[in-house]
Order: structure tokens, then C-alpha cells, then sequence
């Protein structure tokens, strides 16, 4: 290890204290919400710029009163606290000052992803028993699709909040700003706990059934501290780059929240734009960056200029920054800080690169275990005794968090849903485990103060992620299935050269008597039952399905032999990108995908 190492590492102590201080439990029974803290934030730093978006810019006392305005109105429909209220509206000023307005309330706010429509979105609705639905202009059309489905009578107001300007409040909705006149802090904001459950955020289903993760104001704090703290270390005087959806934790705990409680200002962007990117951050002197590997591979494909390093970006926070991107990524735009890290909405362990060190989600402080699991056979490897088997540094593990009552698992609106992510009596009887479903190794990173690093590996199981999502094999299954020409299908994730995550694949087995796919009838069957990044990227045809003596499907050798023409003698299709029709895979297509050029 050299000096500058050493020395690097040791400049971070400051930091490693000053988390240790912000996470220390505090009594469940604390008053403190995010609310809370924009409140706070609003009357330490009343004229600072809060948030900037598509030409607007509001002070952080303005948007505290914004958001005070729709308290007023939420109140005047009848809500109270611990009533749920269903928000489904891209990034915009609206969406925060919702968001805090519920929660000042203490009302649940359940975060409903803008791709969704018809089924799953009337699941996703109805599974939290939303009293109410406040959805934007931009959504109008997807909610008028759904709003007189019998599954949503739970739904007593639809709450429209205007953006363009260039569709009306339909009749049976209410204008939610039309209402919106009190902008004093309302006293209920005061009366919240850290207990109190502050959000429902969806895990990434593919057909429309996610679970309703439950994200307590605890939770979310504690969160958004790590960012602040120990992530992108942010302050009032910073401003933070957002493109991410806020309905997804990474944006809206690591960015968001760490805004809310610092008052450093939010640059928020509906979507990304890779090609505006260095000028909105040189124009608005962004010094923050949240992020996702993927973003971060499309920055690279921009056409490089001699001055990209020459902007005010220092210090991002995000995850799935593939080692191979990091480097470039990092010498190219002139990053400082790169805080990778690993946690999920749901789950009780989170780790956090606090050590700045190269290609690593970091340490984590909470009780973990990595033991060995055969990809293969898709199961837990047991010893004699049906205990979990602990793996060799390096060596790749099943992610397991201890569940204690320090590192609770608060898990999902369904109680049967979060047994099943619960391993119990796996080392000793009485202990439970929450299953991440992923696999981490330990890597040396050079000298750490003795905390151990770890790097994610991959998914396991019946899930693999693709386009920032999570992607249930079996929900997709499901859909495929019930086309009439398919009798079985088993669905697994393959590897495309400079794309993340890993892209779906379907080996399908046509029902008796049937040579061909109709692949226009297919195509249509996936399209309309399943979002983009759920969709198969390639079918292979198969005469038969390869089983277990359990009848279970075999994946580990599909994986393997993927989509690669010299291994596999069935026909295979491909769904190329921006196409939504499957072509049957060519030599050159072929070639251009191995070479990373595809465009995935």
C-alpha cells in the first residue's frame, strides 16, 4: 500500500464518526419526519434555492409554503393521518411538495411508477388501499383508463394536479391546487414519529404484481443521512444533479433527502439527457450527482471533448458502476468521489463506499453473512446438519442480513410475502436472515482501517436486473405462458457485452402439433402484458425442456450457451433496440453484439 493510501484513508475518519454519530438509534418514538426536516431546512436557510426545474427555481421557503398549500387542500378532502395516498407524477416541483404534504400529515405516500398502466397500475393502487390518488396532467390518460375498476372502490378522491396546461381537471377529479390557500406549517408534522410509516415503495415487478415495500420515516432518514454524510457529503451551498425517478429509492433518499436535510438545492430533470448533461451541470454548478451505472455507460458513448473534466461535479452517489466504467468514468469527467453502494428498499443491509476506494460498494456496520450457493442448481449449499456453509475471502456468497432488533426487516405490506424473503435456524435455531438474492465477494482494496470491501457479483435465482430494474423470471414466465402457442417457457438473464445488468432471455416450448412461432402474435402478447425492460431480449425454440429430478426447470447451462450461434443449433430471435417486433437472430447481429455495439 502506498502513503497517499494510507493517508486518503485516514483523511476519512472525520467522516466514519460523523456517521457512526447521525445513525445511532434513537427511540423509535422521536418526532422527526422528512417534513420535518424541510421545515427546519426552510427556517435555517429561508432564501436559498431549493430546487431548479425546467426554468423555474423556488426558494426553500417557497417551496416549504408550496407544499403547506397542499396539506390545506389534502385536509379539505377529508385526509388524516395514516391514511394512504397513492402519487403517480413524473419528476417535476409538484412531486416534492406532494410528497412533503403527505407526510406533514402523516399520511402514507405510496410512489407508483409512471411506466405503469392498466393492471398492474390498478394493483399497485389497490394493494395499499389508497384513499385517495393524486396523479399529473402528464398521467391523465392512464388514469382515466383504470379509475372505474371495481379492484379501485378503495379510491374516495382522484386528485389532478395540473403541468402543461394543455388538458383540463376532468369532471370527475378535483384540481388539488384549486384548494390550496393555508401555507402555515400545519401542527400535525410536529406529532410524527420515526416509527410512522412514511412511504410505500414498490419492488420492480414484471407483470404488474410488485410487493409495497414499507419504508418507515426512520427509514428514510437514516437513509438520506448516509448520502449527506458519508456519501456526497452535501451542504447548503451544493447543488445536486437528479434525473433518476424520485418513485425509485436511490433518487429520491440519496438526493432528495439529503436536500431536505442539508439545503443543498435540487437540479431535477424529468428524464435524462446524456447530450445535456455537462452543460446543465456546468449552467447550474452542480456539484452532486446521483446515478446509476447505466447513466454512467451512456455518459461514456457521449463524444468525448477535451474540457469534460472542466465542471463543478465532484462527488456522486449511486449504484451498478461496473468496475470496467469506473476508472474511465472517473479520469474522464475529473470525479473526485465516487460513493457506490448496495442496499434495496427493502431490505435490512446497506453498504456504503465511505473510504472512496476504487470499484467497491464499501463496508457495512450491521451483522452479515456470505454463504455458498450453487448457481446451478439454483439452491443454498447445507452442511450434515442443513446449516449454511460460510464462504473463503474472495470467493463469491449469497448476501444474508441478520434480522435483530437493531436491523429489523420491515418488509412488505404482505405478511406472506416477507416470510418468504426470511431464512430461519440456518446456523443456529431461533435466527432469521433476510435473503437478499444477490451475490457479493470481498475484494482487497488496499489499506481500509481493517473494515472489510465487498463488490457485488450478480443476482441469483428466479430475478435478474435489467435497465435499473428487477426482473422476476417467473412473473415473466407467467405472461409467456399464456400465449396459446407456448406450452412450457423458461426464462433466465444473459450477459450483453457493454450492457448492464443482464438481458432477459425465453427458451420456449411450442405447444404439441405447432412447427413455427406466429411472431407477430407473439410480439403483441408480450408488448401489451409486459413493461420494456421486462421483455424477453431473445427466444430460443426448444423441442423439449431440460428438468430436475423435481421437475424443476434447469437454467445454469441455457445461461452459458445464451444466444450464441456456434453453441446453440435452435432458432433464436432477437428484439432489437427501439423495435418491438422479435427477428431471428443473424450471424451479423450476432457480431455486432459480441463487439458491444448493439446499442442495449
Amino acid at each position: 500500500m502506498s502513503l497517499k493510501d494510507v493517508l486518503s484513508t485516514l483523511a476519512e475518519v472525520p467522516t466514519l464518526l460523523q456517521v457512526t454519530k447521525e445513525t445511532k438509534a434513537r427511540p423509535l418514538t422521536t418526532r422527526d419526519c422528512l417534513a420535518a426536516r424541510v421545515e427546519r431546512t426552510a427556517a435555517r436557510f429561508p432564501t436559498h434555492t431549493a430546487v431548479i426545474f425546467e426554468g423555474q427555481s423556488l426558494t426553500w421557503t417557497e417551496l416549504n409554503a408550496k407544499a403547506n398549500r397542499c396539506s390545506s387542500a389534502l385536509r379539505a378532502q377529508g385526509l388524516v393521518a395514516g391514511d394512504t395516498v397513492s402519487l403517480i407524477m413524473e419528476n417535476r416541483i409538484e412531486f416534492l411538495t406532494s410528497l412533503i404534504a403527505l407526510n406533514k400529515l402523516g399520511a402514507i405516500t405510496a410512489l407508483i411508477n409512471t411506466n405503469l398502466v392498466g393492471s398492474p397500475l390498478i394493483h399497485c393502487i389497490k394493494i395499499t388501499k389508497s384513499k385517495m390518488c393524486i396523479f399529473g396532467e402528464e398521467r391523465l390518460q392512464e388514469i382515466a383508463d383504470v379509475k372505474s375498476d371495481p379492484g379501485l372502490e378503495c379510491v374516495k378522491n382522484w386528485l389532478f394536479v395540473i403541468d402543461a396546461g394543455k388538458q383540463l381537471c376532468p369532471a370527475w377529479a378535483t384540481n388539488l391546487e384549486e384548494g390550496a390557500e393555508n401555507n402555515t406549517n400545519p401542527a400535525q408534522t410536529n406529532q410524527n414519529t420515526l416509527a410512522d410509516v412514511a412511504l410505500y415503495m414498490y419492488t420492480s415487478g414484471t407483470t404488474g404484481l410488485p410487493k409495497a415495500s414499507v419504508i418507515t420515516n426512520r427509514r428514510f432518514l437514516l437513509s438520506s443521512a448516509l448520502s449527506y454524510k458519508a456519501g456526497i457529503k452535501c451542504k447548503e451551498n451544493d447543488c445536486i444533479y437528479l434525473c433518476l425517478p424520485l418513485y425509485h429509492g436511490t433518487g429520491l433518499f440519496l438526493g432528495a433527502g439529503a436536500a431536505f436535510s442539508t439545503g443543498a438545492c435540487m437540479f431535477i430533470r424529468r428524464k435524462f439527457s446524456g447530450s445535456n448533461f455537462l452543460y446543465e451541470v456546468r449552467e447550474h454548478r452542480a456539484t452532486c450527482f446521483i446515478y446509476i451505472g447505466e447513466l454512467c455507460r451512456y455518459l461514456l458513448n457521449v463524444p468525448a471533448q477535451p474540457d469534460d473534466h472542466n465542471t463543478p461535479l465532484t462527488r456522486m452517489m449511486g449504484n451498478g458502476l461496473r468496475p470496467d466504467v469506473w476508472h474511465e468514468f472517473k479520469n474522464r469527467f475529473g470525479v473526485e468521489r465516487i460513493a457506490e453502494f448496495y442496499g434495496s428498499s427493502e431490505g435490512n443491509v446497506a453498504f456504503i463506499n465511505m473510504l472512496n476506494k476504487d470499484c467497491t460498494v464499501g463496508s457495512t456496520s450491521v451483522p452479515i453473512a456470505l454463504v455458498k450457493y450453487d448457481v446451478d442448481a439454483d439452491e443454498i449449499v447445507s452442511d450434515e446438519n442443513g446449516h449454511c456453509v460460510l464462504v473463503a475471502d474472495g470467493e463469491p456468497g449469497l448476501l444474508l442480513g441478520k434480522i435483530t432488533e437493531k436491523t429489523s426487516f420491515e418488509g412488505y405490506t404482505s405478511k406472506e410475502e416477507t416470510e418468504k424473503k426470511i431464512l430461519r435456524d440456518i446456523f443456529k435455531t431461533g435466527d432469521a436472515w433476510f435473503n437478499t438474492g444477490d451475490l457479493m465477494k470481498t475484494v482487497d482494496v488496499g489499506f481500509s482501517l481493517g473494515l472489510p470491501h465487498f463488490q457485488f457479483v450478480d443476482r441469483v435465482g428466479d430475478t435478474f436486473r435489467w435497465k435499473s430494474e428487477n426482473v422476476s423470471t417467473n412473473e415473466v414466465g407467467e405472461i409467456i405462458n399464456a400465449h396459446t402457442q407456448i406450452d412450457f417457457c423458461n426464462v433466465y438473464g444473459v450477459e450483453i457485452p457493454k450492457a448492464d445488468g443482464r438481458a432477459g432471455m425465453a427458451s420456449l416450448v411450442l405447444t404439441e402439433g405447432l412447427d413455427t412461432l406466429d411472431i407477430e402474435s407473439f410480439s403483441s402478447h408480450v408488448n401489451e402484458h409486459l413493461p420494456a425492460y421486462a421483455r424477453p431480449v431473445f427466444l430460443r425454440i426448444q423441442s423439449e425442456m431440460d428438468t430436475t429430478g423435481t421437475f424443476k426447470m434447469v437454467k445454469g447451462e441455457l445461461r452459458k450457451e445464451g444466444y450464441d450461434l456456434d453453441q446453440v443449433n435452435d432458432l433464436i430471435f432477437v428484439l432489437k433496440p427501439r423495435s418491438d417486433t422479435y427477428v431471428r437472430l443473424t450471424a451479423d447481429f450476432a457480431a455486432i453484439l459480441k463487439a458491444g455495439d448493439a446499442g442495449y
